[in-house]
């Protein structure tokens, strides 16, 4: 799927990247959103992965996203629990500058209050700050949950990757 930056759907600019509260659709919730700061959040941000996305990943693909672009990794925080995280970069494409968005996910108990709208939100804004093109992902082909996000966001199919991810599933792009 995919994307050229602009303001959201709604017209507005997602929110900068300092802590801050959560939208007004989660008032029982204080989400505090942070960007990567060091490894000692790591194990939090392997451990929402890997419960919520069916790739396997080693540690060295964590790095390279995280380490080349600590500014594209943001966590959203409930107190001290990391309840959700986006993982992503930007570089070079065909002379263009193409922003990737490599991981996303939100703790189950935490879903259905757009906590994962407002990490794709703001990365969309950092890339874009950061002179994005445009920005694409991939997903599995039967994740209604993740597509209709990301259409709501305004991210079109572009195409359809056959048995992309390692369960043999398919990916749109």
């Amino acid at each position: 799927m995919q994307s050229t930056p602009s303001s959201t759907s709604d017209g507005s600019e997602p929110n900068n990247v300092p802590p801050t509260t959560s939208p007004p659709s989660a008032p029982d919730l204080d989400i505090q959103y942070v960007p990567y700061e060091s490894e000692l959040q790591l194990p939090s941000i392997i451990d929402l992965i890997e419960n919520d996305l069916s790739e396997p990943y080693s540690i060295y693909t964590y790095r390279y996203f995280i380490h080349n672009w600590p500014k594209l990794c943001l966590l959203a925080k409930d107190k001290d629990r990391c309840i959700g995280v986006i993982v992503g970069k930007l570089d070079l494409h065909n002379e263009e500058m193409r922003g990737y968005i490599a991981m996303l996910a939100v703790a189950k108990d935490y879903r259905k209050r757009r906590i994962g709208s407002s990490l794709v939100r703001r990365v969309l804004r950092l890339m874009k700050e950061q002179g994005a093109d445009g920005v694409v992902l991939e997903t599995e082909h039967t994740n209604t949950g993740a597509i209709s996000l990301y259409e709501n966001l305004g991210f079109v199919k572009d195409k359809r990757l056959s048995r992309y991810y390692l369960n043999g599933v398919d990916a749109f792009r």
